[in-house]
């Protein structure tokens, strides 16, 4: 028997570094169900448990780093990783621990989400754990996904008079190493939500989107598997961010309050049928105007 007729190509796989998420808003399950709405293979490697619901994070207990890097080397050394995508880590212990795994593969794109709060502003992640992101994590990053809050976090310095502006904070941590950075502006004052890409020569591109009422758990988890899913599926870093944010939006407008905190998005948006309301009005509710560099 002809093994190729039996065994057809395999999707793009991720390996995602993440939390569970018992809610299955944000963490891994957020990633995964990202991965596979958008044709991936998604492989997981777990950083954390987590206590928590649409309201809030009540407990975290993180995995330990020999835990941790067990998991994931088992199926790198199983399977062919396209990129890699990481989330919260939990602990000091876990972001060393995947600095050096993913060291060993500095071909394989890394999309990095810096979770540092919840929604509701729960801390995840301690100075300590923000330290060693930026010496160990962030030399190896393709691209980093703060939200505003948490690019000034990374990027704060001592010698800061005010909070510093978003383009300051995003040249400091192209500095720092990142490779690319998309800000995104969800937690801005701003009539729309701007979200801006940008590079080692400034701006690449600045898109922006209509802000939707209500608040989301797992809007950036869900940017940032599917930026990787782009990526891992062949797309350019201006084309997955574009294509990425398009699809969040999207996911974002269908969003269902399953809980009594915020909303979770709908990562299967496009298998609710033609009569879905957001897909309906997806051209009259997204503005999705760019400026690109």
């Amino acid at each position: 028997m002809n093994s190729s007729a039996t065994n057809p190509p395999c999707p793009p796989m991720v390996l995602v570094f993440s939390a569970s998420d018992p809610s299955a808003g944000a963490g891994m399950q957020a990633d995964i169900l990202t991965l596979v709405s958008l044709g991936c293979h998604p492989l997981s490697a777990l950083t954390a448990l987590t206590v928590q619901d649409t309201v809030g994070v009540q407990s975290v207990q993180a995995v330990s780093a020999e835990f941790l890097e067990q998991q994931a080397r088992a199926v790198l050394e199983d399977m062919p990783v396209a990129a890699f995508k990481i989330g919260m880590l939990g602990s000091v212990e876990n972001v060393l621990a995947v600095a050096e795994i993913v060291s060993d593969y500095p071909d394989i794109p890394l999309i990095f989400d810096p979770v540092l709060a919840s929604g509701r502003g729960d801390e995840l992640s301690s100075e300590d754990v923000i330290s060693a992101i930026r010496e160990m994590l962030l030399p190896q990053t393709t691209l980093l996904t703060p939200n505003a809050p948490e690019a000034r976090r990374l990027a704060e310095s001592d010698e800061d008079e005010g909070e510093p502006s978003i383009d300051v904070c995003a040249q400091r941590l192209i500095e720092m190493g990142a490779q690319y950075v998309l800000i995104t502006g969800t937690h801005e004052n701003t009539p729309q939500v701007v979200n801006t890409l940008y590079g080692a020569e400034g701006v690449i591109r600045r898109d922006q989107w209509e802000r939707l009422p209500g608040s989301y758990h797992g809007s950036g988890c869900t940017l940032a598997s599917a930026i990787a899913g782009c990526i891992a599926g062949g797309a350019s870093m201006e084309d997955a961010v574009r294509d990425a944010q398009d699809y969040t939006w999207q996911a974002l407008a269908a969003g269902f309050r399953a809980g009594m905190g915020q909303f979770i998005p709908d990562r299967f948006f496009w298998a609710r049928g033609d009569d879905d309301e957001a897909t309906e009005n997806k051209d009259e509710k997204a503005d999705g105007k760019s400026d690109e560099a």
